[in-house]
């Protein structure tokens, strides 16, 4: 799995128009977009929740178990293109639907598990995703 996290002062999952996740503005919180491949399984979802829980990276070095900040967690196929031949990038390392969105779901059940205020988007949906990145800062979580 691959986790890009975004440390954002507010962000927006709309589908077909209708807002799906958010976390609202002025509120420092993460976005997490999250990638897996053919060999991820329920335990590495787990640990990367408990990584991102604990990551250090909001202001005064707190985490988002320290200050319950708000983590909006859309599923991110894309995470695993590989764009090392050719223009087209290829999609081979992605898992498929049956394999990834039950995991993505586990990580997003982990991290309200440990207390975080969890919001998604919708797996395989066209999604509009609107964040404004604080700092910038953003980390790519994987194991």
């Amino acid at each position: 799995m691959r986790i890009l996290v975004q440390r954002v002062t507010s962000a927006r999952v709309t589908v077909a128009g209708d807002t799906v996740g958010e976390i609202r503005p002025q509120t420092q919180g993460l976005v997490a977009l999250v990638g897996v491949t053919h060999d991820d399984d329920p335990v590495k979802a787990q640990r990367l929740a408990e990584k991102l829980w604990a990551l250090r990276i909001l202001d005064d070095e707190k985490s988002a178990s320290d200050v319950a900040a708000p983590i909006l967690v859309v599923s991110q196929f894309t995470l695993y293109g590989n764009t090392t031949k050719g223009r087209r990038p290829t999609w081979k390392a992605a898992a498929p639907r049956a394999v990834a969105e039950p995991l993505v779901d586990a990580f997003a059940a982990a991290l309200a598990t440990l207390g975080a205020q969890v919001q998604t988007g919708v797996f395989g949906a066209d999604m509009q995703v609107e964040l404004v990145n604080d700092g910038p800062v953003t980390v790519l979580l994987e194991l």
